[in-house]
């Protein structure tokens, strides 16, 4: 038969997933055999009913929340018998259904202290479900439903919910195990954080967020590196900001976004070696270089508008204004060296030109972390130093999901892989704890203090994490916890601890230089344009680290 399709092809699949647990259901209320719905039956109904889950209301409403044991995209599938109304088939029913991150998310109201929204994606709706029907519902980020049966004197003849859940259907290439279970976590937990963000494009978030944020993407482009692959949905994501941010505008309204944009085609060509890709970037590529350079003063100043790093940051003015030079700095170097690659020698001249004015001005980081790190990494602090005063004071305290990152990076760059190793099991770590199977918009490890995970619902006396705290745009259920631009760990990880280290475009040389802290040993995989590279290191008695290693032939290993 000749092909069928007359529109264009999602690039997700659809995979159906039975709940694995009931948290909770309405105790004054009846529903049957409710044990049914963890049962992983065909959701297909014939007309008679075959040992079917009761929700009746005989006006008190019956509800009941299904706890499908990891996050995911997508929404539920409802496949119900019949729907009976004052004793007749009344074919219709009317419930409501809420899609929760955490448990005390999906029993919410919209609005209040807590501030539940729709924002992004309807997690709160009120519906009508048909009989003999498999009806479907929902297009969000969740891990909690509840369903509840508003009709009055009626029941619902359910044979299964189920989710339904979006995903790519794309190969795990990249690991890292280690003598650690919990990096091991936290680097599986990363990686299938940003998974669930690669949608039609890469997202920040799978509730809210749902869009391209361009400063966002690198981490998640290094943990697809290091997960993943060269995967097409990188350049398809950072050419849809391109082609929807006309110079002279800011990519995502923030100059620093833009910067982030530059620093990701520096990255991506590294990692991919396509240079005929980068020669599609040029022109724009030369224009925004071009258009930082026109802010930048004589005595390195800026006159660049909107300054953002990330929301944690918001209030420390000295800490943005030096964390915003130093991203500059970071940009104008790494598409300096493109625009060399690409042969415009002079605009690679005028390149070099502003990142000498740049230098001129060194700006106080104000005790932000993650302005440190990122002066730390543009060479204008000495990393050691800036390790020792600022970033290892506290432990976890003052650093974000965001910049986690280049806190990380800035360590390592001071060889403090210990003490990295500790931040990662502290803060990453601290998330698990409380249920997390993805990572969060935003967390605060003071957060743990008297905290009840969730996947609970709250005990007395204990603090519902989701809904009690969060600032800025997240506060309470609005905050995410699935944002793709908290997976740094399982970048960093393959980076240095696995050490994989990119030394010509397209990893035709890599060096393998680990640094396993206080571990006993480690082993993973690489994904390389040629193939998958497999690393193992072994510490030995006296310290030093017994390296193998399987390489694809094209790919240079030095070690």
């Amino acid at each position: 038969m000749k092909s069928m399709s007359i529109g264009k092809r999602d690039q997700r699949i659809r995979e159906y997933v039975t709940p694995k647990r009931i948290v909770w259901k309405t105790a004054d209320a009846t529903i049957e055999n409710e044990e049914l719905l963890l049962q992983d039956k065909d959701s297909q109904v014939l007309i008679t009913p075959d040992n079917p889950v009761i929700m009746r209301n005989d006006g008190i409403t019956p509800g009941i929340l299904l706890d499908f044991g990891i996050e995911l995209h997508g929404g539920i599938q409802l496949a119900i018998w019949n729907c009976v109304k004052k004793g007749e088939l009344t074919k219709r029913a009317k419930v409501r259904v809420r899609f929760g991150e955490s448990v005390m998310e999906a029993m919410s109201e919209i609005g209040g202290e807590t501030n539940a929204t729709n924002d992004h994606a309807m997690r709160d709706q009120i519906l009508d479900i048909s009989f003999l029907g498999m009806n479907e519902i929902g297009n969000t980020g969740f891990r909690f439903v509840r369903i509840d049966l508003l009709e009055e004197d009626c029941f619902i003849q359910v044979n299964t919910i189920k989710a339904i859940f979006y995903h790519r259907d794309l190969p795990l290439k990249g690991s890292f195990n280690s003598s650690d279970p919990l990096l091991n976590q936290i680097w599986d937990t990363g990686a299938y954080t940003v998974y669930l963000n690669m949608q039609d494009y890469i997202w920040d978030g799978i509730k809210r967020d749902r869009m391209v944020w361009i400063g966002d993407m690198h981490p998640e482009v290094a943990t697809i590196q290091a997960a993943f692959g060269p995967e097409k949905i990188v350049p398809q994501s950072l050419d849809f900001v391109r082609d929807r941010t006309t110079l002279p505008d800011w990519m995502n309204t923030f100059p620093s976004y833009s910067a982030w944009w530059m620093i990701i085609q520096h990255d991506w060509y590294m990692y991919t070696g396509d240079k005929a890709y980068l020669n599609e970037q040029k022109d724009y590529l030369i224009a925004l270089l071009d258009q930082m350079g026109s802010h930048i003063n004589n005595n390195g100043t800026n006159t660049m508008p909107n300054p953002f790093l990330d929301w944690p940051t918001v209030h420390n003015k000295n800490g943005v204004h030096a964390g915003v030079h130093a991203l500059f700095m970071l940009a104008v170097e790494k598409a300096t060296h493109l625009i060399k690659i690409l042969g415009d020698f002079s605009a690679a001249e005028r390149g070099e030109s502003y990142l000498k004015k740049l230098t001129k001005h060194k700006p106080n980081h104000g005790n932000s972390k993650q302005a440190a790190a990122l002066l730390a990494l543009s060479g204008q602090e000495e990393a050691l130093q800036i390790n020792e005063s600022v970033l290892s004071k506290a432990g976890a305290k003052g650093i974000s999901t965001f910049y986690g990152y280049y806190i990380l990076q800035a360590k390592a760059l001071a060889k403090d892989f210990s003490g990295a190793l500790d931040l990662i099991r502290e803060y990453w770590g601290g998330m698990l704890s409380l249920g997390a199977t993805t990572f969060w918009e935003d967390f605060d490890i003071n957060w743990l203090q008297n905290a009840a995970r969730i996947d609970q619902l709250t005990p007395e006396g204990k603090i519902d994490v989701h809904g009690t705290y969060g600032d800025h745009c997240y506060v309470g259920y609005r905050h995410s916890l699935c944002h793709g631009w908290a997976s740094g760990p399982t970048a960093w990880l393959s980076q240095h601890i696995l050490g994989i280290k990119i030394n010509e475009p397209g990893c035709k040389v890599i060096e393998i230089t680990p640094s396993l802290g206080d571990l006993e040993w480690v082993e993973g995989s690489f994904p390389t344009p040629y193939g998958t590279i497999k690393v193992k290191h072994y510490k030995q008695k006296d310290g030093s680290i017994e390296t193998s290693y399987e390489a694809p032939t094209e790919v240079e290993i030095i070690n």
